[in-house]
């Protein structure tokens, strides 16, 4: 017997989102699709402090102080920390508008603008909103059909609207916004200190060779062995990492903490938004350094809107063959033997040879829960008869 069973599957919002990224871990981490680069900045920060903390920290903890590796190592955790904190957090993306939203959206704009003569260009889609007693324009995405609120941004890598966009990052594998830029900005500060760190206690170890056995010997290692070598020359690539390093991070550092010290993104200044031909002023900045770090880096930080692993039930209706357990009330009427040795007939069948009336055969059952949606019934309600029901009344 072939029967129609409705079977729910169980599916995460965050395989359904649209955008261009990727999910792990059942939607809890959340990352651009393009991550080459960001394995690239791992195993140059794993490399590094891994040939530091191995060969340099053990001489100079004898040497100076142990207090060396303790520090390098709460240097690196934190850096580490920040890193994957920017990387596999969602930097605020807002959700798409729904096919009703959109369409009631569009409806506005048309009655709004009225039509357009064909062979015209339509006027842009923009809404003015007013920050601290200043005009700002809301501009219509035509991607994620909704006016992106106040600073946001369409990121073209990942394919969705950002708030607070900064910018895109390859390094960290993710889009900078509202929710991971003060990750961003530690992790930079913190990753800055540590190669300053690493560089500076570098040339200490060369130092102290030098002054023990001379520089050019320093440099062959003349103790005598061939670890003694290589020792020397990861050394020297140490320092050469952390040099090239030092322009481009510390550098970035000092840029960002001049956009936080203004209450600036990096896509506004790019664009010049509060320093064009206008002289407008920032409507976000408080005219305070210290409000505005604290602002930037100390704020509440909102919670994510997309509900990654939020629950979306989808049912599948699924035909299944079901076969009867043959008992003894299935099987085929039989014969039994009575008390005078005659055949006696089934219980199924009456004694007048008539079947029994319908409402005597078992009939499987199905669950409220199994039971298609339209005929589900609720707590305390009562079942509507049919129109055949009543006919048969009459």
């Amino acid at each position: 017997m072939s029967v129609m069973v409705a079977r729910k599957k169980v599916v995460r919002k965050w395989e359904k989102l649209p955008g261009r990224n990727t999910f792990c871990c059942d939607g809890r981490i959340m990352m651009a699709r393009q991550k080459g680069i960001f394995y690239l900045t791992l195993f140059l920060i794993l490399g590094t402090c891994a040939l530091f903390f191995a060969f340099e920290c053990r001489y100079l903890a004898v040497q100076l102080s142990p207090a060396i590796p303790v520090f390098a190592a709460v240097l690196f955790l934190f850096a580490m920390a920040t890193l994957l904190r920017t990387s596999f957090s969602d930097p605020g993306v807002i959700p798409r508008a729904l096919p009703d939203e959109a369409a009631f959206i569009e409806m506005e704009i048309e009655a709004t603008n009225g039509t357009v003569p064909q062979g015209q260009r339509p006027p842009p889609r923009i809404k003015n909103f007013q920050i601290n007693n200043q005009i700002v324009k809301l501009k219509y995405c035509y991607t994620c059909k909704i006016f992106r609120p106040p600073r946001a941004s369409h990121c073209s890598i990942c394919d969705n609207c950002v708030e607070r966009f900064d910018h895109h990052c390859p390094w960290v594998g993710n889009c900078v916004g509202k929710r991971n830029y003060r990750y961003f900005y530690l992790f930079i500060l913190s990753l800055s200190l540590l190669t300053i760190y690493i560089f500076t206690f570098n040339i200490v170890y060369v130092a102290l060779k030098s002054l023990k056995i001379g520089f050019l010997n320093t440099l062959k290692e003349t103790p005598g062995t061939y670890p003694s070598t290589s020792l020397t020359v990861l050394t020297v690539l140490e320092v050469l990492i952390c040099f090239f390093t030092l322009w481009s991070v510390v550098g970035l550092t000092g840029f960002h903490t001049f956009l936080v010290a203004l209450n600036q993104t990096t896509n506004e200044d790019i664009k010049g938004s509060w320093t064009g031909k206008n002289r407008v002023q920032n409507p976000y900045s408080h005219g305070n350094i210290v409000k505005n770090c604290c602002e930037v880096l100390c704020g509440p930080l909102p919670p994510s809107v997309l509900d990654r692993r939020g629950i979306l039930q989808q049912e599948e209706s699924t035909a299944q063959e079901e076969s009867c357990p043959r008992g003894p009330s299935a099987q085929e009427p039989t014969a039994a033997q009575g008390p005078d040795g005659q055949a006696e007939e089934s219980s199924a069948q009456q004694k007048d040879g008539s079947l029994p009336h319908l409402s005597a055969v078992p009939v499987p059952s199905l669950s409220n829960a199994e039971m298609p949606e339209e005929k589900q019934l609720t707590s305390g309600e009562l079942p509507v008869p049919s129109q055949d029901a009543g006919q048969a009344e009459h």
